[in-house]
């Protein structure tokens, strides 16, 4: 299709919830193949550069600003190819430096709804390739009941007003060490740190080191300019030493704080997005904390031990966590994770991009 078809036809989208977010999902049919073009369409589609997005169907929030592009996977191991974009609301930016462990949740249930993977009973499973930021693969366990895809159930996640029903995610691991720069602290910025990636790079600081409780409001952290000023420099520090690079213009690595738990649970964190603070926690970030609190030797450590549930606790309750590792110390390695998330379908139709150029 044309870029004047797509302004006066429309472009199909769905619109799910995928766990603690909410994005737009395409196929990658329905989007131009270059992608300059891609993110300048999505950039009109979503009503960006402005942080209300006003003019387009994103929330004005990182976390309602994102989209999904699926696609027949061309790999035996996956069903589905899933690529995640995060367009950011106040600024003509789209990234795929990170992927989405929360939008994930809507893709098996999308990839049914478009005829991509077949319902096999009760429960459907949808093998899906994460291409970004590198291949990486997870299996999602859709409720089927009837033949179609179930959103209701009794399902409460933390993070979402309302019970949905379960998708269950499990995360293969991988072959390289999940401490990129192969010490379990290093000293960023003047602060005593861990850099974790565990499917999604995360720096963990201690609340204390950075002069806070650690179970404040995000509205609070985010007004706390000496805390953002501090935070930033960590990250930046963190981008070099994880050999990121310059992190300054990218959304990753996230910085989560953490502290004692409060409610019972294993940890209690503050997630920077690495400028908003999280409403909650992301999948696969809450994946790399757990594996942070596993490990003996890093900022996250309890004196007690932990075993392969970790709690997670955060703004609005808490993320159970399941992780296998293998062997220990600076070489540990992620061998299975599993979470269960909900998604549940919003809209699905046509979307039209307001004309012009995003990008100038």
């Amino acid at each position: 299709m044309t870029a004047h078809g797509r302004e006066t036809d429309g472009i199909r989208c769905m619109q799910l919830r995928g766990g603690s977010s909410k994005g737009a999902y395409f196929l990658r049919e329905d989007l131009p193949a270059d992608p300059d073009e891609r993110d300048d369409l999505l950039l009109r589609v979503m009503g960006s550069p402005d942080e209300r997005q006003i003019d387009g169907i994103g929330g004005g929030h990182p976390l309602t600003s994102k989209v999904a592009v699926v696609a027949e996977s061309a790999d035996d191991r996956a069903d589905v190819d899933y690529l995640f974009l995060q367009v950011v609301p106040d600024r003509a930016v789209v990234t795929d430096a990170q992927t989405c462990g929360n939008l994930l949740a809507g893709v098996g249930p999308f990839a049914i709804e478009r005829g991509m993977v077949a319902v096999t009973g009760d429960t459907t499973t949808v093998r899906i390739r994460l291409v970004n930021p590198a291949v990486s693969f997870v299996e999602a366990r859709v409720r089927t009941t009837g033949g179609r895809v179930r959103y209701d159930g009794d399902t409460v996640m933390a993070g979402t007003p309302f019970p949905a029903a379960p998708v269950d995610l499990a995360f293969p691991g991988g072959e390289h060490p999940v401490f990129p720069t192969g010490r379990l602290v290093d000293v960023l910025a003047g602060i005593e740190a861990t850099c974790v990636d565990a499917g999604m790079p995360v720096v963990l600081v201690r609340a204390a080191d950075v002069g806070i409780e650690g179970d404040e409001a995000p509205g609070d952290l985010e007004n706390n300019g000496a805390l953002r000023a501090t935070m930033e420099s960590v990250r930046l520090a963190a981008g070099q030493a994880m050999g990121l690079g310059d992190v300054r213009d990218e959304t990753i690595p996230k910085l989560s704080i953490v502290s004692a738990p409060r409610h019972g649970g294993t940890v209690t964190t503050r997630t920077f997005i690495p400028h908003r603070v999280h409403a909650a926690i992301g999948v696969l970030g809450a994946v790399s904390v757990a594996v942070g609190v596993r490990v003996p030797g890093t900022v996250a450590h309890p004196a007690a031990p932990v075993d392969r549930l970790v709690r997670v606790e955060h703004p609005a309750g808490t993320f159970d966590v399941a992780v296998d590792l293998d062997p220990e110390g600076p070489a540990t390695r992620v061998r299975r994770s599993t979470v269960v998330r909900t998604a549940r379908k919003l809209s699905d139709g046509l979307v039209w991009p307001r004309s012009g150029k995003a990008t100038g």
